[in-house]
């Protein structure tokens, strides 16, 4: 089977036809299901939506269960979490609902790990890390753009010459470089390539 288009996060079945991986959807299965939008709702109270995935996460007062339930907890209530608590071997803990998040200095509430900064995004080199509350994604670098190519996704270098997104002088020559381009005043003209007297 041959899917022209490509699947991002699947399989290919058939003819242009993919077959996603769990948490994903589309033709090509490039976006993100968000399961805390799908009936019945996969959490009893608070849902956070993740790559691929989604996370539960109680009010305050319960307990998030092995198996995704709200359990009325006097203990959770005193604690005063943000997201919810769980039980480990008698001690009560407060819960951050993502990977990404950890919890602050009081114990109970959770600030966001910018993993952009602390270096544990992992973007590959022609990508720059953006991080988000709880999360991070990576877009392509400056002058690149996405584009499926020989059977993947990948950050391909945008020509500024052709798509004339240039700000080369009406006198100057465009002349692209990887990730940006640059301006060459033409013959008889000097300056700068943006400025050409």
């Amino acid at each position: 089977a041959i899917c022209g288009h490509g699947c991002k996060y699947g399989e290919c079945m058939g003819p242009n036809k993919c077959k996603c991986f769990l948490g994903f959807t589309g033709k090509t299965c490039n976006q993100d299901l968000n399961e805390c939008g799908l009936k019945p709702r996969p959490c009893e109270h608070r849902c956070m939506n993740t790559h691929g995935s989604y996370k539960c996460y109680c009010l305050n007062g319960y307990m998030l269960m092995p198996d995704g339930t709200c359990a009325s907890s006097t203990t959770c209530a005193m604690v005063n979490c943000q997201y919810g608590c769980e039980q480990v071997q008698g001690e009560v803990q407060c819960l951050c609902p993502s990977g990404g998040l950890q919890l602050g200095p009081n114990g109970r509430t959770c600030i966001d790990i910018d993993e952009c900064s602390t270096g544990k995004a992992v973007c590959s080199h022609n990508r720059r890390c953006i991080n988000t509350f709880g999360s991070y994604y990576c877009k392509c670098q400056l002058g690149y753009e996405l584009k499926y190519v020989s059977g993947r996704y990948d950050c391909v270098d945008v020509n500024e010459c052709v798509t004339n997104t240039h700000r080369c002088n009406l006198h100057a020559e465009c002349l692209n470089t990887e990730g940006s381009f640059k301006c060459k005043c033409k013959q008889g003209y000097r300056g700068s390539g943006f400025y050409c007297a």
